[in-house]
């Protein structure tokens, strides 16, 4: 899927440092990545990148978990306008 793994790379990256002025940026980069993806792979997509946000989320602690709910919670609100 297009976009996806570098979505998905700068997400992990974002979730890692957990500092929460870079929440634009993951929204950035979400957004980005449903602009170029083929309609029919932005669900999947979204899918795949809000996996790996709840599976870092369950390893993390303090700010990175924070961060990868956040992430999470915007992912859900797209696949709902999906």
């Amino acid at each position: 899927m297009p976009g996806l793994a570098e979505c998905q790379s700068l997400l992990r990256l974002l979730i890692a440092r957990g500092d929460p002025k870079a929440i634009p940026q993951a929204k950035g980069a979400i957004d980005q990545y449903l602009n170029t993806a083929p309609v029919c792979a932005r669900g999947r997509g979204l899918r795949v990148l809000q996996r790996d946000a709840l599976d870092l989320h369950a390893a993390a602690v303090g700010v990175q978990r924070s961060f990868a709910e956040t992430v999470d919670a915007y992912i859900e609100g797209k696949l709902a306008e999906e």
